[in-house]
């Protein structure tokens, strides 16, 4: 006799259809159900992270690029010519445009590197902090802050790795702490009050 509780009767055994065999309607459920186990993966979480970071980091680098009033130019000039111009204001309007939109491409781009790479970095240790322990709670994120930081500062030798490991602590820790202050239980009756 098998035991038949818990719902166990309710679970069907895996389709090992073949994928050509499948209708168009369970062809979509298991492409689906591929995307969602891809996206709740490590690896996947770490991609969408880092490509949203990409793209939210060009944004950001691209606001600050338009805030910036001037432009500096080097002693050389914009493209290595040598010129004797101080400022973007004394070149000519189509010259400025151009050296400008140059300067916001670059500046983009430098921030989206770093935003993708942050937050790939970030979302994959984390992810993996929370696989490891089994559990999912604020802990995970203040280590992977620390690790992240520490990791993204090590080049500047053990005082720097410190302080970025405890700086990007802090910063996950208020972020998840208000995070999942939003989660917390409604109140008990509030209506009858």
């Amino acid at each position: 006799m098998v035991y038949t509780g818990f719902g166990l009767q309710q679970i069907t055994p895996p389709d090992t259809r073949a994928y050509s065999e499948l209708t168009p309607e369970e062809q979509g459920e298991k492409g689906a159900q591929m995307v969602m186990n891809f996206m709740t993966s490590c690896p996947g979480k770490s991609v969408m992270s880092g490509v949203t970071g990409f793209a939210l980091g060009g944004v950001f680098g691209l606001f600050m690029a338009s805030m910036a009033y001037d432009t500096p130019l080097g002693a050389t000039g914009p493209h290595g010519l040598n010129t004797n111009v101080k400022s973007i204001a004394d070149l000519p309007f189509k010259q400025q445009v151009k050296i400008q939109f140059a300067d916001m491409g670059k500046r983009s781009y430098s921030s989206a590197k770093n935003f993708g790479y942050l937050g790939l970095i970030y979302a994959g240790v984390e992810c993996c902090l929370e696989s490891f322990r089994g559990k999912n709670d604020l802990y995970n994120g203040v280590s992977a802050g620390c690790i992240t930081g520490g990791g993204l500062a090590y080049k500047g030798g053990p005082q720097s790795a410190a302080v970025g490991c405890a700086g990007f602590a802090a910063f996950s820790a208020a972020i998840d702490w208000y995070m999942r202050s939003e989660d917390g239980r409604p109140p008990k009756d509030d209506f009858n009050e």
